[in-house]
């Protein structure tokens, strides 16, 4: 049994543990690993966000970055400005919250600027995928929000990952470094139950580093926060695939993502960040009357 809590989102709470929540992909970007380009225009990612709500998303999450291997990211380098992140992600909040007003979105976003915005547009969630560390004003824009918190650990940056040694042991290190971000976060204001911690698979890990990270994942809950996990079309479900030395092709990453979704709901993560949301939500259904 997982522990359950009560995350606090500001205006209401969710409540975490009692079912695996499900939260869809929504990338407003060009070139994300994935999906890039599919829904990039303001008409095309509602749409999708929309349908993904039908299709049984608890959370919505809308990026307008990617963070794919190579990228550049930072408060001074980025490919992606604050304000032309801005203008891909703003619209797109605002009209989900219009069609849904009940609907709990979430910004997948590194930059202050962009979280204070898109809280004020209707987003409840800000999920960062550096932890806290690529953007300095983040914590401060944070600390005086009332909103959830996703916390992602992340090793360096995109085009570092390269070039980053191995790890001997990648269950202590992201355990050690969550539980100190998550101290500092705390530490900088941001309320304990606001807080839900992520281990980032594939985010400066190599790929043969984050099987570990599967196999043990039950360890995390020594943290003792709600636990969120995404391995959705992921190379390491490509390589896991793998036919002839090559690796599975995005499109054919399906059943393998959700073997991989299921074992973390069993294991105990209390979100799934997933691009395929009919058939994750279906599965953890499931995979939910086998955990309880």
């Amino acid at each position: 049994m997982r522990p359950v809590f009560e995350w606090n989102l500001g205006r209401r709470s969710l409540t975490l543990g009692k079912r695996t929540l499900v939260m869809g992909i929504v990338n407003v970007t060009p070139d994300s690993f994935s999906d890039g380009g599919e829904h990039f225009n303001s008409k095309d990612s509602v749409a999708h966000a929309l349908k993904l709500l039908d299709e049984g998303a608890d959370i919505v999450d809308i990026g307008g970055e990617s963070t794919r291997p190579g990228a550049k990211v930072g408060e001074k380098n980025a490919s992606v400005t604050a304000e032309e992140e801005l203008r891909r992600v703003l619209p797109v909040v605002a009209e989900i919250k219009r069609e849904r007003v009940s609907a709990v979105v979430s910004i997948d976003t590194y930059k202050g600027k962009v979280a204070r915005a898109a809280v004020e547009a209707g987003a409840e969630i800000v999920n960062d995928v550096s932890g806290l560390q690529w953007d300095p004003e983040m914590k401060k824009a944070l600390a005086a929000m009332s909103c959830g918190v996703v916390l992602m650990h992340t090793r360096g940056r995109p085009d570092e990952w390269k070039s980053l040694s191995p790890v001997a042991d990648p269950v202590v290190l992201v355990k050690r470094e969550l539980r100190e971000g998550s101290a500092a976060a705390v530490l900088a204001g941001i309320k304990r139950d606001r807080i839900v911690l992520d281990p980032g698979f594939g985010f400066g890990k190599r790929l043969e580093e984050n099987y570990p990270l599967l196999k043990c994942f039950p360890e995390f809950h020594e943290l003792r926060y709600p636990l969120l996990a995404g391995v959705s079309r992921k190379s390491i479900i490509g390589w896991a695939l793998a036919r002839n030395g090559k690796e599975a092709a995005i499109g054919k990453r399906l059943f393998g993502t959700l073997g991989a979704e299921i074992a973390l709901a069993l294991k105990g993560a209390h979100i799934i960040r997933t691009h395929d949301v009919r058939a994750c939500a279906d599965a953890l259904r499931l995979a939910d009357v086998a955990a309880n």
